[in-house]
């Protein structure tokens, strides 16, 4: 019994060692148009993978020059897109769906997907309004806590789909280190 639990205990820490959403520094900036600075909390708690994720490609400044391609008054600026038309990602695999009850409120940074609950890659959104049609249905990884007025400020698109003409764009986005 003894040398079971002390096998569970060695295990669980080196499941809590090896962790990327414990590695994480929880926190990224977008600097936008006009130098202006947007601070969002990292949800690993909600989402590791796609905390991992944003982590990853924000280090490898894939996100630097990106469009805001799908903007739409009232509801959301989506954003991640390297080819700009909503179709397109990162060369790395699809993520699974984490879905939880976290609402999707003012602020709220969730991930992109097709149909497919798993085809989340590197597009994601941020909410200028509540959303409560999208929970439970989208991931939720993240929080606006600084800046939400640059992200009011961001060029709104056109028509049902909100595809942006001249779209502003990420200067650059930086996870913040601990």
């Amino acid at each position: 019994m003894m040398k079971q639990a002390f096998f569970s205990l060695a295990l669980a820490g080196a499941v809590l060692s090896a962790s990327p959403a414990l590695a994480a520094s929880d926190t990224v900036k977008m600097t936008l148009k006009d130098n202006c600075a947007v601070t969002i909390k990292l949800r690993p708690d909600l989402a590791p993978q796609h905390v991992e994720r944003i982590e990853t490609l924000a280090k490898q400044g894939f996100y630097d020059g990106i469009v805001f391609h799908r903007v739409i008054d009232g509801f959301m600026a989506q954003t991640g897109d390297p080819t700009g038309t909503g179709m397109g990602g990162s060369d790395l695999p699809d993520l699974p769906g984490e879905f939880t009850g976290e609402p999707f409120e003012r602020g709220t940074v969730g991930m992109a997907r097709s149909q497919d609950p798993n085809s989340a890659n590197s597009q994601f959104f941020i909410m200028f309004e509540p959303a409560p049609h999208l929970n439970g249905s989208y991931t939720v990884f993240g929080q606006v806590t600084e800046g939400m007025e640059c992200i009011d400020k961001i060029k709104r698109g056109g028509g049902a789909n909100g595809m942006v003409s001249d779209p502003d764009k990420i200067i650059k986005m930086e996870v913040v280190e601990k």
